[in-house]
């Protein structure tokens, strides 16, 4: 298996630090009722960094930027990186999930906004289609046919069961503590919902890929608001920084609800519960007892979204001269990336590691390090990004009779690699940049974890100890 995915250039890094000092101050304000989450941390670093607008078909998203902190494990390591699909501006408060005092109110509150997901493909912005696009709840109403989605505890959902109700599936995100996004209304300020120690904007998703209607609310949404469904598929990879991770985070959590409507246990229908995070299977439906199922024996066994670990890495040959890469037969001419697979069962990241190099390239990897990791919400992955050496001699040796999905598996020197990241990087879909000579390497973009890792290399990240 063959994948590419992504972090955040140190040379890009550098240059946002240098031009927008005030945006990279890490700040928060000190309460002594609680700490602060990590989103929002990652909010105040962020809160006054505005990308500029771009074109989605040519220009490059920007990436997450960590606040800056000084610590032993920095000095030694290194800054952290932080890849695309990563660095929500939401606190997810996911010990509220279950809490319908919470969530009712939430769901009801004037600053709530909705992201809207039409067969995974996100509302967005007509005019900007790196932004997400936001309605409120009377825009949706109809759609979700009454405000009452959690009024009811869990317990009371799945004893007035039915499975012929048409389910309609909401997730609820988190909140903007910070104020960095613009709601649906499309600008900060305005009032913020308020529940025990907790103040912002309530988010939510909410899947309308099956609502009688759907057409009319689509017209409706681009005439009057300047939204549409993102048309260049569902695996948008053009949205700015934040965004990218709220929409692969509802992504994720609606597309598993909707693959898992029946029990993997008894194959009888199941119920969405804990704002879109777990499916239970009811005892009864309609008020008639249904058959047994394991899942609700004294061990739980509730349905929860899966997440599939995918080992990712950048091998450099023994002398740390080289990078190994491979291709694909349908991949564009030219257009190589790491190689990648599922980690299966029993098995250590550092085992998956060795074992997908050589089973894809022959080639043998003796030590490796963890780098970063990128979610990946196509439809369930987390890539784990890892840095690896190969052994010498005929450990470095290229052979692809073991699996034969590669094309090609090459060791390409450093000079080369670190051409192709300057002028070669682009998605897979777009035009190849003008300073592209052709016949030349060509690389995935920095959205993809692939090309962090090869940047990693290409620095020297993995050469030696920083403390």
């Amino acid at each position: 298996m063959l994948l590419f995915l992504s972090p955040r250039t140190r040379t890009r890094f550098l240059r946002l630090s240098q031009s927008t000092t005030t945006t990279l101050t890490f700040r928060y304000a000190h309460t002594a009722r609680r700490s602060p989450s990590p989103a929002s941390l990652l909010a105040s670093s962020i809160s006054k960094y505005k990308p500029a607008k771009m074109a989605a078909t040519t220009a490059t998203p920007d990436l997450p930027i960590l606040p800056p902190e000084d610590s032993h494990l920095t000095a030694k390591f290194g800054r952290e990186t932080a890849n695309y699909f990563s660095g929500s501006p939401l606190n997810r408060l996911s010990f509220l999930r279950t809490d319908h005092a919470f969530l009712a109110p939430a769901f009801k509150h004037p600053s709530a906004s909705f992201l809207l997901l039409d067969s995974l493909a996100p509302l967005v912005k007509k005019d900007d289609t790196t932004q997400l696009a936001f309605v409120s709840l009377g825009e949706i109403r109809d759609g979700l046919r009454g405000e009452d989605i959690f009024e009811k505890t869990e317990e009371e959902l799945v004893r007035e069961f039915n499975s012929e109700d048409e389910e309609r599936i909401v997730v609820f995100l988190g909140m903007d503590e910070r104020g960095v996004l613009g709601g649906h209304g499309g600008q900060q300020g305005g009032e913020r919902f308020r529940y025990k120690d907790f103040e912002g904007a309530p988010y939510f998703a909410v899947d309308v890929s099956r609502w009688e209607g759907k057409e009319g609310l689509s017209e409706k949404l681009e005439n009057e608001r300047g939204a549409m469904f993102y048309g260049g598929g569902p695996r948008h990879m053009g949205l700015v920084a934040g965004q990218a991770a709220m929409y692969g985070y509802a992504r994720a959590l609606v597309d598993w609800n909707a693959r898992t409507p029946f029990c993997a246990q008894c194959g009888q229908r199941t119920l969405s519960v804990n704002a879109g995070t777990k499916r239970v299977c009811p005892p009864t439906d309609r008020g008639v007892e249904r058959k047994a199922c394991a899942t609700r024996g004294t061990v739980s066994n509730h349905s929860f979204p899966r997440t599939d670990p995918t080992v990712i890495m950048a091998i450099v040959s023994a002398d740390g001269s080289k990078v190994l890469l491979g291709r694909q037969r349908r991949w564009p001419k030219y257009w190589y990336s790491t190689l990648a697979g599922f980690q299966e069962p029993g098995e250590s990241i550092e085992e998956a590691v060795r074992r997908e190099v050589w089973e894809e390239s022959g080639v043998q990897v003796g030590r490796v390090v963890l780098h970063s990791s990128q979610p990946w919400p196509f439809p369930a992955s987390l890539m784990i990004g890892a840095v690896g050496q190969a052994l010498p001699g005929e450990g470095e040796k290229i052979y692809l009779g073991h699996d034969a999905e590669l094309e090609s598996a090459k060791w390409f020197p450093m000079d080369e690699v670190k051409e192709a990241l300057a002028k070669g990087t682009h998605n897979m879909g777009d035009e190849v940049p003008k300073e592209y000579v052709e016949g030349a390497l060509r690389l995935p973009p920095q959205t993809a974890i692939a090309n962090r890792l090869i940047n990693s290399v290409v620095e020297g990240w993995w050469v030696a100890s920083k403390m």
